[in-house]
């Protein structure tokens, strides 16, 4: 029978946890505020992750938390105390990839199950089985791998031995994400969640004789990002994966929006839910995908090493911008019997404005906002201030955790 895989998806808050459990993730993985490969998002408080933890699993889905930095010495003791914090709460696996933090895990809280991190370089099948012998139950495989090389791993250990593999999102151009180029420029290291992404920079040459003579890298009249690869998208692909016996389907970003979040949770659930259908089904759907999957930020799209070595096409010299069809608005709360709901906005909006809805079963429902007030209750022309408690009124009534955008 072939496996079929868990959809893995991103918080980086406990609202954008319950906008991943909400629209159709099978398991969310989360950072707390140390010993994590993304140190500038907003990351989770213990309490904070207790309650998501809480929350996912009253819905049939499992958490796994991040602890992948490159430890040194000073990050070993605290580490130990941290693993006894997430003991008491119980998340059901921890991602890591030093070994000395594998083995303090291991020791410390040995029920919960570790996941090996991409961060680990994990590219051939003895490594895999070199994992599993000391007693992790996944591994997520380097970002350079082919299917084809997926497919040989998973013919060469055993079936209770899982495979996670990213599927979309942000690529690093630097080997299985562990550039030093952060480091070296700015004293902020990438393989201690601090990266300062200078993959995105804009660079010239300085030739050795001529110090400070700067010489522009040209493709156009902007200039030239040599480092900047396109994201990563295979929601066209998702057979492949399956055939090649991928276990669980990572979709990258600890750092991106809500809307994000609910856009590709939602797109990639209904692909593997057609798929599970049977292949004409999903493959009748697949421009439904592709336009769903642009609702969100993105640096246009690749397959990455799927298919072998990407080619010239796979980066973006002309500008290190996200593409972005929608504004995210904000994630509504239950309506009263008038239809009035609670909402954190988190962009302006108006009265009169024509915005969606974006529901997690794949519709999305064109409305007008009717009014706007304050929390005392003054009527409001538009909601300009960011992260303003609102209390807002559409023609159409969402339900609770449905999202609001608007076009561009």
């Amino acid at each position: 029978m072939m496996r079929f895989p868990e959809l893995l998806i991103p918080a980086s808050s406990l609202e954008v946890l319950k906008v991943a459990v909400t629209f159709g993730a099978d398991a969310v993985y989360v950072g707390g505020e140390a010993f994590g490969l993304r140190a500038k998002a907003k990351n989770f408080s213990m309490e904070d992750m207790a309650e998501g933890i809480q929350f996912a699993h009253e819905h049939g889905v499992k958490v796994y938390v991040t602890a992948n930095i490159l430890a040194h010495n000073r990050d070993l003791d605290a580490a130990r105390e941290y693993f006894k914090e997430l003991k008491a709460i119980g998340p059901d696996a921890l991602i890591i990839s030093d070994p000395g933090m594998f083995m303090i895990a291991r020791e410390v809280c040995p029920e919960i199950d570790i996941h090996i991190s991409t961060q680990a370089n994990n590219v051939n099948y003895m490594t895999f089985l070199f994992w599993q012998e000391q007693g992790a139950v996944r591994v997520v495989t380097g970002r350079e791998l082919s299917l084809e090389e997926i497919r040989q791993i998973r013919d060469h250990i055993p079936d209770s031995l899982e495979i996670e593999t990213f599927v979309h999102g942000a690529m690093c151009i630097s080997y299985s994400g562990r550039c030093l180029l952060s480091n070296f420029f700015t004293g902020r290291d990438a393989n201690q969640g601090a990266c300062t992404h200078p993959c995105r920079w804009k660079y010239s040459v300085v030739e050795e004789t001529r110090p400070g003579e700067y010489m522009p890298v040209y493709e156009n009249e902007r200039g030239t990002y040599i480092f900047n690869s396109k994201d990563l998208c295979m929601i066209d692909h998702l057979p492949d994966l399956v055939e090649a016996g991928v276990d669980s389907l990572k979709i990258e970003g600890r750092m991106k929006t809500a809307l994000y979040v609910a856009t590709v949770a939602r797109t990639y659930r209904k692909a593997l839910d057609d798929l599970a259908q049977g292949r004409e089904v999903y493959e009748k759907n697949l421009p439904w995908y592709e336009q769903q999957i642009t609702g969100c930020t993105y640096r246009r799209f690749t397959t990455g090493f799927f298919y072998g070595k990407p080619d010239d096409t796979a980066q973006i010299y002309d500008s290190n911008t996200y593409e972005k069809d929608y504004v995210y608005l904000g994630i509504t709360g239950k309506a009263d019997e008038n239809g009035v709901f609670d909402l954190e906005q988190k962009n302006k909006f108006s009265v009169g404005e024509i915005i969606e809805i974006m529901k997690p079963d794949g519709r999305n429902i064109e409305t007008v906002v009717e009014g706007i007030w304050d929390l005392e209750g003054n009527e409001q022309e538009s909601a300009p201030h960011a992260r303003q408690a609102l209390k807002v009124k559409l023609r159409d009534i969402p339900d609770e955790m449905d999202l609001l955008r608007r076009s561009e």
